[in-house]
């Protein structure tokens, strides 16, 4: 088939006729027809790409996106960030797959993210280059706390997401995923995480806290509380599928407070976290803690490129040669470009940008506060979340949700959905996001609230 032209069109959001468009439909049909059943985004955003650049996408019929779903987290730098772009390529002209090799991208690699995580932790952490994903690097993380500990029960929270293999999906609190699928890993208790808007315990927010991690506290420290003594907890700082829940501080220094008097690691999911996504590197950093094991992924190339690790405490490197391995753990395009993203991150003060946005949206969506349909507004960085629920009997209202995403869509904004019944609209633009673009893609998701709004 020829390709379609992709010339850069004018970097406005631009939306003409209904959507999809006609070309955007042909190649939707020819998805439905050859792909899997399992395809998700383009089911609720039903557009074909052409392009990309910066915070804006454009389809196969010309219209414009301001994108503030940003490849799920990953394009932390926006789309096709040049600097980039040129150090994956002159890379790929040199060495495209090193296996689990030294290379000078590599070593590069390995020296720029170790130089941004907190000085207390650089000089006892270790990384494993894991398969290209997220799950599979918790599912290495698993392993390695397994082997160290000898132990085999693991500890996660309600709400949370850490993937969709076999292992990473028995730890992850959505149970539709996991239905369908029987004979899951066995040995996963699920506790409750601190979402004060809907609390897991059903208290009022200025006591839930103190209940959530003491209902852990007094389970693991009870001898005859029935949970062994597991071989990790795993934790995400802020829950995003579940819907952009920050952790409560006091939750979260608690949780470290008992794994470490009962010798546990403490495994802390930054994923979709990580990388400069919450105004610091890690998420963990707002928390003062210091986890055992770190995993990352999303963004760490900074521009898509497929790359997973894990930072662990040495004292956990009990594994044997070839305990975890992936072809594809050796992706040096990823490497160079990952290299290039922290140095522009320190040079550019991307960190600063992100802090700097992240209050911007506070102030704009906080009008928000006042509809009655919008039980909380609440995130941290560029990492936001607007939860919708019926004032009357404070269900989620999904449908709201998915009416408010495809109005925004319709007008020119990309957001996702994510939390319970998918009632929160989820917010993850580049971190190179701008105030003007920021003032549009608020501008377009306020009128798409007030528009789709039920009846009041």
């Amino acid at each position: 088939m020829t390709r379609t032209p992709t010339a850069r069109p004018a970097l406005a959001p631009r939306v003409e006729g209904a959507l999809p468009g006609p070309r955007s439909a042909e190649f939707l049909e020819h998805q439905r027809q050859w792909e899997s059943s399992a395809r998700a985004y383009p089911r609720h955003l039903p557009i074909a790409i052409a392009g990309a650049e910066g915070s804006y996408l454009w389809d196969m019929d010309g219209n414009v996106f301001v994108d503030f779903l940003a490849g799920a987290g990953v394009l932390s730098l926006g789309h096709n960030h040049p600097e980039l772009v040129h150090a994956a390529t002159e890379q790929m002209h040199l060495l495209t797959h090193g296996l689990d090799f030294p290379t000078a991208a590599k070593r590069e690699f390995v020296d720029a993210q170790l130089s941004m995580l907190p000085q207390a932790l650089r000089s006892r952490m270790r990384m494993h280059f894991c398969g290209p994903g997220g799950a599979n690097a918790v599912d290495a993380a698993v392993k390695l706390c397994k082997t160290a500990t000898g132990r085999g029960d693991l500890v996660s929270f309600q709400g949370g997401f850490h993937g969709s293999s076999h292992a990473a999906m028995a730890l992850t609190g959505l149970v539709a995923q996991k239905r369908p699928i029987a004979n899951g890993v066995p040995g996963v208790h699920f506790f409750p995480y601190s979402y004060c808007a809907r609390c897991p315990v059903g208290l009022s927010p200025d006591t839930c806290t103190t209940n959530c991690v003491g209902l852990l506290e007094r389970s693991l420290r009870d001898p005859n509380g029935g949970i062994p003594l597991p071989a990790a907890v795993i934790l995400e700082m802020v829950q995003g599928e579940g819907g952009i829940i920050p952790a409560d501080r006091d939750f979260v220094r608690r949780v470290r407070a008992l794994t470490a008097e009962l010798d546990i690691p403490l495994v802390v999911d930054e994923v979709q976290t990580g990388c400069g996504r919450t105004g610091t590197w890690f998420a963990f950093e707002h928390y003062d803690i210091e986890p055992d094991v770190i995993i990352a992924s999303k963004a760490l190339s900074g521009m898509g490129l497929p790359v997973a690790v894990i930072f662990y405490d040495r004292r956990l490197d009990g594994w044997a040669p070839g305990a975890h391995t992936g072809t594809f753990r050796g992706n040096q395009a990823a490497f160079a470009a990952g290299a290039a993203a922290v140095r522009i991150v320190r040079r550019d003060d991307v960190l600063g940008n992100v802090r700097q946005r992240g209050r911007q949206l506070a102030e704009r969506l906080g009008t928000l506060h006042s509809d009655v349909w919008v039980r909380e507004v609440r995130g941290l960085g560029l990492m936001w979340g607007i939860e919708l629920a019926d004032p009357r009997d404070g269900r989620p209202a999904g449908g709201y949700a998915r009416a408010v995403q495809a109005y925004a869509l319709q007008h020119g904004l990309i957001v996702e959905l994510g939390g319970r019944d998918d009632s929160v609209i989820r917010l993850m633009p580049p971190l190179t996001v701008t105030a003007e673009e920021i003032d549009l893609a608020c501008a377009i998701l306020l009128d798409a609230i007030e528009h789709c709004g039920p009846p009041r």
